[in-house]
């Protein structure tokens, strides 16, 4: 019986799966997808020159590239062996390491193309709200808790604190990020507050707390909320 001869189209099919089974099943590869969608629509903002854009896709190609690789491996150290053994732990750490290096370059790369074009149009949005007062901010802090409040009550939830939808921590903290957006000059501050809004987002999904739904829907109310307060207050 002889084998089935494979065609370039069946070579093709097979690096897709590949793909799309990282994706289902690699937490990293979905977060780092999504990363690449956000940087290639906000390189549409910012007008990047063709070799900008070039480097652009080669970082986000090496960190994907990465993240697949890593995936390999741990499928192969997995299918040799399903005990616990040194050299099976090293050889998952390296491929982790690869794509840390990989994650760590696209952020340098990300900061040299982006920081520069950000600090520059953050002033004219600046210019615009300077006359905004501080207290808008807790206005539409208060909105937002009474509203994340609302939703876990409509939804039945067991505990105002704690789960349920939707993550009330991820709302304030997305709520903070877009009022320093509005009220900072500060490029790399506004830069850090909204990392530290997307940790906080992680932390609730890493710890088993909020599923990915009730996250981006209270990042959704924390960010919709805070706008729609400092931009009526202009009317």
């Amino acid at each position: 019986m002889s084998l089935k001869r494979r065609t370039i189209l069946d070579s093709f099919n097979n690096a897709i799966d590949g793909v799309t089974y990282t994706l289902k099943t690699q937490r990293n590869m979905r977060i780092h997808f999504a990363a690449a969608v956000a940087i290639l629509v906000a390189a549409l903002f910012f007008k990047l020159s063709k070799v900008e854009v070039l480097v652009l896709f080669i970082t986000i190609s090496l960190v994907l590239i990465a993240e697949l690789i890593n995936t390999s491996i741990e499928t192969v150290v997995d299918l040799v062996t399903q005990e616990f053994h040194p050299l099976a732990r090293r050889a998952k750490h390296l491929a982790a390491g690869a794509v840390l290096v990989a994650a760590l370059n696209a952020v340098i790369v990300g900061y040299l193309l982006f920081f520069d074009r950000i600090s520059e149009a953050v002033p004219l949005v600046y210019q615009r709200v300077i006359a905004l007062p501080p207290y808008l901010t807790f206005v539409a802090l208060i909105m937002v808790i009474l509203f994340v409040i609302i939703g876990k009550v409509r939804t039945g939830s067991n505990s105002l604190l704690r789960g349920g939808m939707p993550s009330g921590h991820t709302a304030i903290a997305f709520s903070i990020a877009t009022a320093v957006f509005f009220l900072s000059q500060n490029g790399l501050v506004i830069t850090l507050t909204l990392l530290l809004s997307l940790l906080t987002a992680e932390s609730r999904w890493e710890a088993g707390i909020h599923s990915v739904r009730e996250i981006v829907t209270g990042a959704l109310i924390g960010i919709l909320l805070t706008v729609a307060v400092f931009q009526l207050y202009r009317f």
